[in-house]
């Protein structure tokens, strides 16, 4: 991938299709397309095609996707699946038909078993029972990858596929309704502090573990994989290690600068017990995290603290 090369970032308004854009950006990439949803409708075939045809890109970053937290995959169950199937199976498909040299896909680490093994390994893939409430999600996702290698070994495609563990950073989503842990959590204690609310309340018991990677090292990842590896299956882009949601809210709150308690709503669902990626193939490809959770999280707060 050369600085003059023509590449297509599908979802560069999103949090990670945004980062990929100013990674590209930031190493001299001049030759780069996009187009808002509402100019391409990725889920429309036709005017994927055309698109394709069109601009014939030779690079493809697939970060584009219909995405959200516990609530959002477990109610719009049906959007999840048909959209995310749509969007990936036409830019896949129209980026095979019109030779692009290489293909990025991005999942996410729902895709692994609910009672996997930890840390989860690449092979650990379609061995157990998905986490219900996030399925339609990850079977749409393990369908990419699928895909991906079913066109590499049929036509001989350079499509390639990411894991990565849980995202934040910049244009992240906050609505409380649709957003993933990390950003409700910001926002929750944000308010509480500017309300004078004496105490947050945190869904399930708050004993999960989760692993956080800022979208800025996801995007140097994606990078550093699109100039250096070409293979088979996929790769788990992480950083190592996790922390419980209880830990996690008693960050977020400290960087927020709340005083009061945290309740707990055991109403609500915990979500997968753990997920910690195994990073050990990602590390032999040379590449590792640079930014800590606690650094992350201060730069995302005192980016969105007045806009909350």
């Amino acid at each position: 991938m050369l600085q003059n090369s023509k590449v297509y970032i599908a979802g560069h308004r999103g949090m990670v299709g945004s980062a990929i854009h100013r990674k590209l950006i930031s190493e001299g990439y001049g030759n780069i397309v996009t187009r808002k949803s509402e100019e391409l409708d990725l889920r429309e075939q036709t005017a994927v095609r055309q698109f394709f045809n069109s601009e014939k890109p030779e690079y493809v970053f697939l970060a584009a996707a219909k995405v959200g937290g516990i609530l959002a995959n477990n109610t719009y169950r049906g959007e999840y699946l048909y959209d995310n199937l749509m969007i990936q199976n036409n830019v896949i498909h129209s980026a095979y038909e019109n030779n692009v040299k290489k293909l990025l896909f991005l999942g996410s680490s729902c895709i692994y078993p609910k009672l996997a093994p930890q840390p989860l390994k690449e092979e650990f893939l379609l061995t157990g029972e998905l986490e219900p409430t996030n399925e339609p999600y990850a079977i749409a996702k393990i369908a990419g990858i699928k895909l991906c290698d079913a066109y590499r070994f049929q036509y001989g495609c350079d499509f390639i596929s990411v894991m990565p563990t849980n995202l934040y950073g910049h244009n992240d989503n906050y609505d409380l309704k649709k957003s993933h842990v990390l950003p409700a959590l910001i926002r929750k204690f944000h308010e509480a502090k500017e309300q004078n609310v004496p105490s947050v309340v945190i869904w399930g018991t708050g004993t999960p573990l989760r692993e956080f990677l800022h979208a800025d090292d996801l995007a140097d990842a994606c990078y550093h994989l699109m100039q250096t590896y070409s293979g088979s299956g996929f790769v788990n882009i992480g950083v190592g290690e996790d922390i419980s949601i209880k830990d996690l809210a008693l960050l977020v709150k400290g960087v927020v600068g709340y005083t009061g308690g945290i309740e707990h709503d055991l109403s609500k669902p915990d979500g997968t017990p753990r997920k910690l990626m195994d990073v050990s193939r990602l590390h032999s490809l040379g590449w590792k995290h640079r930014i800590t959770l606690e650094e992350g999280i201060r730069s995302v707060y005192n980016e969105v603290k007045d806009r909350l």
